[in-house]
């Protein structure tokens, strides 16, 4: 079975604009047969965007419109691709029982969901770690070297796996190599793969799934899936459910990296 279980949509801030039915039109078009949009969750209340548009997440106003749609398309589309309503939920150090309280709240619409790092905390600031290389530079300047993010991003997502936000509690890890997204510009001195082999040996120990996001692939900086091969080997070899995603912010990004993904996670 074809699915792309990561998908952006319309009510994405920094997307593309382009409309439900344009994504499930192609997606029918990839002969994809199960879609999951996974929006931006909105932001925990008091938690301040560090990036310059503040567009990391959706309006929590604009929640119940997305949940109503998403339904009105599952029944018109039902015949030709199964619909599944989810969120991509930010785990953000320190705002834990926000999050809590905030799926507490809304995790009764969802079918399907996404838990993911994209902001680190350092002396009390919260860093957005893929918004652009730049920015990625200045982070490092900030921690005092690019191991030191590396090393804040692996102990987040670590702090992620373990954190109780409730019964809704997502369960799949988004894409847990997403700080490689600029290495072909900035490369840690380190070697972290024992720190994502014991990441992955406590989701597996915990039922959760593994997001493999074909996003990486086509990032210039990156050349590489969200995790690459020897990680999605380990975790099918732990038996953990690995599901592709395309982490499409267009309809022209569905299925994108996706031959890559099913060579690397399934070639023996």
């Amino acid at each position: 079975m074809k699915i792309d279980g990561h998908v952006h949509s319309p009510y994405c801030p920094h997307g593309s604009g382009d409309s439900f039915e344009e994504y499930i039109k192609q997606a029918i078009t990839l002969e994809i047969e199960e879609l999951t949009f996974t929006e931006h969750a909105p932001l925990p209340d008091g938690f301040i965007d560090p990036t310059p548009d503040r567009d990391s997440g959706m309006e929590r106003g604009q929640l119940l419109d997305y949940f109503q749609e998403l339904a009105l398309l599952k029944e018109r589309y039902k015949e030709k691709i199964t619909i599944k309503t989810g969120l991509e939920v930010d785990y953000i150090e320190g705002f834990e029982t926000e999050t809590k309280n905030f799926l507490n709240k809304f995790g009764k619409y969802l079918d399907d969901s996404i838990l993911s790092v994209h902001f680190i905390r350092h002396e009390n600031e919260w860093h957005c770690i893929d918004f652009s290389d730049e920015m990625f530079k200045s982070i490092a300047n900030r921690l005092g070297s690019v191991d030191a993010v590396y090393s804040s991003y692996y102990d987040t997502l670590e702090n992620s796996i373990a954190a109780d936000l409730g019964d809704f509690k997502p369960k799949r890890i988004g894409h847990i190599t997403l700080v490689h997204k600029f290495q072909q510009r900035f490369l840690p001195k380190k070697n972290y793969d024992q720190k994502l082999y014991s990441i992955l040996d406590k989701m597996n120990k915990q039922g959760y799934e593994l997001d493999y996001n074909g996003a990486g692939a086509i990032k210039p900086l990156c050349l590489e899936p969200y995790p690459p091969e020897r990680f999605v080997k380990y975790a099918l070899h732990l038996g953990i459910p690995v599901r592709y995603g395309s982490d499409a912010h267009q309809a022209s990004d569905l299925g994108q990296g996706y031959d890559t993904c099913l060579a690397e996670a399934f070639t023996k």
